[in-house]
């Protein structure tokens, strides 16, 4: 029997660095969403474990005991041959790999599989929060979640085709112990209510990763220059960012703009939520 799954990217509207623990954890608070795009996960039951890549992405990504998707599965104790195809760039911000292990594990719970409580954690600080897909504020080392309400994002997504180590991003924070988000988000009547307050919160890995990508920077200046964009902010550790507008036909108009400015960049409108 064959089962298929879909890892939606996972998108940071914000990420505040709240502290960091002894053991080199970072505590954070962040506002995450998940996108109508994403890899696909194709899972047919047998007698040993086995991944294939596929896709636009998926040179470079191994196809052992190395990928998430394999720890997961072989976490849950299930053996087979699993088709991954890659269509998330990697090294982006967007959480690619710890999607698609939380996409392996929901499709084989379904299957009778039992998910060991530690195992989300013990395999990506993000793998908990994929699990949920769907907007979620996101705090602690990733371990304390809480799901909020919040209208559909039209969203443009741009990625320079840079791949920045998340380690050498934190290694050039400035400030590990930052104020969090508000106590309370709103209830958001619009995409447009929501930019205006995401406007007022951050991501504190967006300075220090333009530090080591500088085309983090450009792709920024870009959205911001797009017709009716209402807020422009880098996902994660980067470098991809993103750019919120009233409607998906805005996204769109703005998504055609930068393409055939930048036709070397990853550029994709989507719906966020």
């Amino acid at each position: 029997m064959e089962i298929k799954a879909f890892a939606p990217a996972k998108i940071n509207l914000t990420l505040h660095v709240t502290g960091h623990r002894e053991d080199g954890y970072h505590l954070l608070d962040s506002l995450v969403v998940f996108a109508d795009l994403g890899d696909q996960l194709t899972f047919r039951p047998g007698p040993e474990l086995s991944l294939d890549m596929r896709g636009e992405f998926a040179d470079g990504v191994p196809s052992d005991r190395r990928n998430l998707v394999w720890k997961a599965a072989e976490g849950v104790g299930w053996t087979g041959h699993i088709d991954l195809s890659k269509s998330l760039p990697h090294g982006a911000g967007i959480g690619g790999g710890s999607s698609d292990a939380a996409a392996t594990l929901g499709a084989l719970v379904g299957q009778g599989c039992d998910i060991p409580p530690e195992l989300p954690l013990t395999l990506g600080a993000d793998v908990p929060v994929c699990l949920k897909g769907r907007a979620i504020r996101m705090q602690g080392i990733g371990d304390r979640l809480a799901a909020v309400n919040l209208p559909h994002l039209p969203a443009l997504l741009v990625n320079p085709n840079v791949q920045v180590p998340t380690g050498t991003v934190f290694d050039a924070l400035a400030s590990r112990d930052n104020p969090p988000m508000p106590e309370v988000i709103p209830d958001f009547a619009s995409a447009d209510d929501c930019a205006q307050w995401l406007g007022e919160q951050r991501n504190d890995l967006q300075v220090p990763a333009m530090g080591v990508a500088r085309e983090i920077e450009q792709v920024l200046d870009e959205l911001n220059m797009t017709n009716r964009a209402l807020v422009a902010r880098m996902s994660g550790s980067g470098s991809t960012c993103f750019a919120l507008y009233p409607t998906m036909k805005d996204a769109h108009f703005a998504a055609y703009d930068i393409g055939a400015a930048h036709p070397d960049w990853w550029c994709r409108a989507t719906q966020l939520n």
